[in-house]
């Protein structure tokens, strides 16, 4: 494998940080594009961003830094993004703007280039895919639509066939499931999945998009309240406060190791197969949310139970994990870190951070705009 000139938006955030080492370590030259927004970062560039990676700061939304940034590179991964379902829902312009509108530029920035680069790998989500895949025992294979407000009201959790009314079973969720976006930040990433692989089709550049599941891991913004909800539970704890858990936390989602993560971005890079496809990546393994949260807890030392808090927030959908099939047969990808692990380094990590508890600001934030209750 020949030494590259990579560019990694996003670069000096929880995935993209961790991508940089990675591709560093394998001997490659890493630029990392970045706007260093104060809610992820707080006090600017964090520490734990390479030394040996090239550091350009700007917006994706403009288009001279952007070009500035793509010029001499081979390989792209973009991975900038505002991240947040809740947020995004009163945020609109910010995230269609920084997600929709900076991939755009980034495309059309390639576009006016004379030179090429050889691949795009872009970071897709399992948001887009709204509520997961599921099996009616009456009327088999089942894709409901997102759960209504009246329903969430009246704390009916669970999701209901749409022909029959029987309760569904959660089953692993594949990439053939039609798309359905339940929140701002879902559609905006379907926009980025979507216009990379079209312009991938059309002129002709080998594009992967890679739908994360829910990533967890050491370098998350910890006093970001739209994190990740691991980073959040573990901001909490810290606090010595219990976890906020939304709906009964029994809601099943797929937690996939950063390093699982960045395996699959250096696969994707490698594995020309892949091309033009959107692939799961994930653990495979369901787990509910209250679980998350306590083992947390338990890996922390301490004792203290979630908070059940009844209430719902608009976007939320529930069940949703991955079949990572596809990843295996189109990248070889097979995720090696288990959950206890995963967290046992998180714990570890988290001894020697500092982390602002936003939980409650978050819950009253949503509140205000009608998107929880």
């Amino acid at each position: 494998m020949k030494n590259k000139k990579i560019l990694i938006t996003g670069g000096a955030g929880f995935v993209g940080s961790h991508l940089a080492d990675a591709l560093i370590a394998l001997g490659h030259d890493v630029r990392v594009f970045d706007n260093l927004s104060p809610q992820v970062h707080g006090n600017g560039v964090p520490p734990y961003l390479a030394n040996d990676a090239e550091l350009v700061v700007g917006d994706m939304r403009d288009s001279d830094a952007v070009r500035t940034a793509i010029e001499g590179i081979d390989v792209i991964f973009h991975l900038a993004a505002a991240v947040g379902v809740g947020q995004s829902m009163y945020q609109i312009y910010d995230y269609m703007g920084a997600n929709t509108q900076g991939t755009a530029v980034l495309l059309q920035a390639l576009l006016d280039r004379k030179a090429r680069v050889e691949k795009l790998v872009v970071a897709s989500s399992m948001s887009i895919y709204g509520e997961g895949q599921y099996l009616c025992a009456y009327c088999g294979d089942s894709m409901p639509g997102p759960r209504g407000i009246e329903q969430l009201a009246g704390k009916r959790w669970e999701v209901s066939c749409p022909d029959c009314g029987a309760e569904l079973t959660p089953v692993p969720t594949a990439e053939k499931k039609p798309l359905q976006c339940p929140s701002i930040y879902a559609l905006s990433k379907k926009d980025q999945e979507e216009i990379c692989l079209l312009y991938g089709r059309t002129y002709g550049l080998p594009v992967v998009a890679l739908r994360y599941f829910n990533i967890y891991g050491t370098r998350q913004a910890l006093s970001n309240p739209y994190t990740g909800v691991a980073a959040i539970f573990a901001s909490r704890l810290l606090h010595l406060k219990a976890p906020l858990v939304f709906e009964d936390g029994r809601q099943l989602r797929d937690f996939v190791s950063v390093h699982d993560a960045v395996n699959a971005n250096l696969l994707a890079m490698e594995s020309p197969q892949a091309d033009g496809h959107a692939i799961n990546i994930g653990a495979g393994t369901p787990i509910s949310i209250r679980e998350v949260a306590s083992a947390l807890s338990r890996a922390m030392g301490l004792q203290i139970f979630c908070e059940i808090t009844g209430k719902y927030r608009a976007g939320d959908v529930r069940h949703c994990f991955g079949d990572i099939s596809k990843a295996r047969e189109l990248l070889g990808y097979a995720p090696s870190v288990q959950f206890e692990d995963g967290v046992a380094e998180l714990v570890d990590w988290l001894r020697e951070q500092r982390a602002e508890d936003k939980a409650e600001r978050m819950v009253a934030e949503l509140q205000t705009f009608g998107l929880s209750a």
